[in-house]
């Protein structure tokens, strides 16, 4: 089925017609009237559609992960799937109909999709989308303002955007909001605790993926118990467990990898029978990440499997280093990175974005790495750089700058992304 307004998508319509799925337009004519549903085919397919009744095991979304370390895959999701995310962040951050949100991240993955537009909807609460078509900073806070937002939920790299808005063009007044949300990356401690300061709401950071329909794990609101940060909270309608390589649980404190399994999880890959074998093991779906519980049964993330850095035999999660490099006054953005080495198999490199008016170096950088990290933890060199690539979500694509500055290592230049 192809549902549009009246005025339709000549695109997708002629789409639909060459597949044979049916074309349906819905009217509203007033705020609080029921939906009108129409054909141009014929009223039997009206009738139809209006009669449809969708199975909890019907495909309600196909999207495909974000690709940060290896080719994106297509994620199937149910109709159970969508309603039991729904559900579940409406009932973590207790959304109601008194709850007003102005979205900033594309509605063509969860993140914005599920946890900004679908659970707003479903709580009955506003969701409003940004003046300028898509997310500005310059004119955020006067739609948050403007729609009585009580909250919003955002990648790491926009709340970095919003606070470098705030210390350059602060507003004379912020809303007052229930709370802050960041998922889809880590947020470094640094940033989380500039912007409660900064906004006076708690930061609640989350954790999520597109195989579990977004949420899977959330820090509490305040009255619901301590938001821990550089944790993701606790697990959210779903089971979760670290396990090791043999699909043995692991106790609190020790690492392993976080595995789920729930009415929320994606049962496969589209056409990838390999990714399948791979990530559903022992019962569980795998995730790809390291992380273990602490004894309140918080989960902290150690980093991507696939991206740890085994420097001489130390595993280190580029997340720590990530986070160091981000507590620094003069940085705005920061990635560390794995690169081949001779002596220790792999070493640590980089790449930072100076906050506007810094003339911070790679010498400064170096210094406060070695005040805040262990010798072995220390980039071997810094990369100091205008950009770096990004998903569509905001997420830093840490294998492409690894890539990008490996290949420029030897010389004295280095050029900007795209160049």
């Amino acid at each position: 089925l192809l549902l549009t307004s009246k005025e339709g998508n000549q695109p997708a319509q002629a789409a639909a017609s060459k597949l044979n799925i049916p074309h349906v337009t819905a009217t509203l004519s007033q705020a609080d009237s029921e939906v009108t549903l129409s054909s141009t085919q014929s009223e039997s397919k009206t009738d139809t559609v209006s009669k449809m009744i969708n199975e909890p095991s019907d495909v309600a979304l196909f999207l495909h992960t974000s690709g940060t370390t290896s080719r994106p895959k297509g994620v199937p999701l149910t109709q159970l799937n969508l309603f039991s995310s729904v559900q579940n962040i409406k009932s973590v951050y207790k959304l109601t109909e008194s709850d007003s949100t102005v979205l900033v991240l594309p509605l063509f993955h969860v993140h914005g999709l599920v946890a900004g537009l679908l659970s707003s909807l479903g709580a009955g609460a506003a969701v409003t989308l940004p003046a300028a078509g898509r997310f500005s900073a310059s004119s955020f806070w006067s739609d948050m303002k403007k729609y009585n937002a009580t909250w919003y939920t955002a990648v790491p790299t926009i709340h970095q955007i919003i606070l470098d808005r705030h210390l350059n063009n602060p507003e004379s007044v912020y809303p007052k909001l229930r709370f802050i949300r960041s998922c889809s990356a880590s947020l470094a401690p640094a940033i989380l605790a500039r912007l409660e300061e900064a906004f006076g709401a708690p930061v609640l950071e989350a954790y999520a993926m597109t195989e579990a329909t977004h949420i899977m794990a959330s820090n509490p609101l305040p009255e619901d118990g301590p938001h821990i940060p550089g944790s993701v909270g606790k697990p959210v309608g779903q089971e979760m467990a670290i396990l090791d390589e043999n699909g043995v649980k692991q106790e609190a404190g020790a690492s392993g990898e976080v595995c789920i399994r729930g009415p929320n999880v994606t049962k496969g890959y589209k056409h990838n029978p390999e990714a399948n074998k791979s990530a559903f093991q022992f019962g569980w779906f795998h995730t790809g990440d390291l992380g273990y519980f602490d004894s309140d049964g918080y989960l902290h993330l150690v980093g991507r499997i696939k991206e740890l850095i085994n420097r001489g035999g130390e595993k280190i999660s580029p997340i720590e280093v990530d986070a160091v490099l981000l507590s620094h006054p003069d940085v705005a953005q920061a990635v560390a990175f794995g690169v081949p080495d001779d002596k220790y198999g792999e070493e640590i490199n980089c790449a930072v974005i100076p906050r506007e008016g810094s003339n911070i170096d790679e010498a400064e950088v170096l210094r406060f790495c070695k005040k805040n990290l262990a010798a072995f933890k220390v980039p071997k060199k810094v990369f100091v750089t205008g950009s770096l690539p990004k998903t569509a979500t905001g997420k830093i694509q840490r294998r492409i700058v690894s890539e990008h500055f490996l290949a420029q290592i030897s010389t004295a230049k280095v050029p900007k992304f795209g160049a």
